[in-house]
């Protein structure tokens, strides 16, 4: 979402709709090959007149599709930055209203105690039967589809 605000802020209004649109269509493609389409769709019709724009996806591109590096199931979890940002606007709300914790220790343990709250309304992971796969990086993911592992040690498609 941020990357799409800072693209759009390149271009003119009247180019948002189709811009956006466009956006859409490489964040959510299913592969990085439907998403470099998408991309040199992007360039082929809006790129050429305000090349910020493009040059804006471009310098981050590796960092945009990096989460298809990851099971298609978690996909939509990284994609947002949702769950951060709730779990700390309820902490930017409290810190606001008792004008401050006081002291950094009080502000550290008031944090704690509001996230550790917050935790137990946490959906969980789509997938989640997959993260000790992930997490142990024994076998690799390629546009979110696990590749077969020959043996523990190495990887191969």
């Amino acid at each position: 979402m941020h990357k799409i605000r800072n693209v759009l802020d390149v271009l003119p209004k009247r180019l948002h709709a189709e811009a956006k649109g466009l956006l859409h269509e490489m964040m959510n493609a299913a592969t990085r090959v439907d998403a470099e389409k998408a991309r040199d769709e992007f360039r082929s019709t809006i790129g050429g007149k305000f090349p910020k724009a493009i040059e804006r996806i471009e310098k981050s591109w590796t960092e945009l599709t990096a989460f298809m590096d990851f099971p298609a199931k978690h996909w939509i979890h990284l994609r947002t930055t949702n769950p951060i940002e709730s779990s700390f606007a309820t902490v930017r709300l409290r810190s606001n209203i008792t004008k401050g914790a006081g002291s950094a220790a009080a502000a550290c343990a008031m944090s704690f105690k509001l996230l550790q709250d917050a935790q137990t309304r946490w959906k969980k992971i789509r997938g989640s039967e997959d993260l000790p796969l992930v997490l142990s990086r024994t076998v690799a993911f390629k546009d979110g589809v696990m590749l077969r592992a020959e043996n523990h040690h190495g990887i191969s498609a």
